[in-house]
């Protein structure tokens, strides 16, 4: 299981929340990361991953920096009670696989396996951590999102710790958004009356978030 709960910022927040992070001492930066993420259906309509029934991401993800490139399949889904309780409780299942095979894996899904590609994105990615926690500083094309994932797997212990650093971030837990990336992109164009993208990047005319959950 995954337990999270993710907020979004404004662009021009990016150096605040940055030096936030940076001065807390249990926290351990990471070196800052492109990331190319596509997100693919299931073949036969009826399993429809997008659909009500099932509202999951089947996702193939490249991760590259100067010093390595790694890469991994991921499926994500949402539960019942995902939404129900303060934290995001998902199921989520990945498996890395080596750079040089990635081609391949592109040409079985859509050519044997007949997925099809939905959407994608890219961002870039920081991450603080320690034993506990994982906090992620997202940067997409339409602004920042800051995602607090717990690394222990039970209830009680990931929620207690997601609250914890909510709290020593000076977040309220109600103020966190629920949904996917691309439920708050979708939602930003419409609100903005700008055209959206099944292929999201940094060169195309993007929404802006605006709102600010710091003062």
């Amino acid at each position: 299981m995954e337990y999270e709960v993710r907020y979004y910022f404004k662009k021009s927040r990016y150096e605040d929340i940055v030096s936030r992070l940076k001065n807390i001492k249990d926290l351990n930066m990471n070196d800052r990361c492109y990331e190319k993420t596509l997100q693919y259906d299931h073949p036969d309509q009826k399993d429809s991953f997008y659909s009500k029934e099932i509202d999951a991401r089947f996702r193939i993800r490249i991760t590259k920096n100067d010093k390595e490139t790694k890469c991994k399949i991921s499926f994500k889904k949402r539960l019942n009670d995902t939404i129900k309780k303060d934290v995001n409780k998902e199921e989520e299942k990945e498996v890395n696989f080596d750079y040089n095979d990635y081609d391949n894996l592109i040409y079985i899904l859509e050519n044997v396996i007949k997925m099809k590609l939905i959407e994608s994105y890219e961002r870039y990615r920081t991450t603080f951590t320690n034993d506990d926690v994982e906090i992620s500083l997202d940067e997409y094309p339409f602004g920042l999102a800051l995602e607090i994932e717990s690394k222990r797997n039970s209830d009680i212990d990931s929620n207690n710790i997601i609250k914890y650093w909510v709290n020593v971030l000076g977040l309220n837990i109600k103020d966190a958004y629920r949904l996917s990336w691309d439920d708050k992109y979708t939602s930003l164009c419409k609100e903005q009356n700008i055209k959206s993208y099944k292929n999201v990047t940094f060169d195309k005319k993007m929404p802006e978030i605006r709102d600010d959950l710091w003062k």
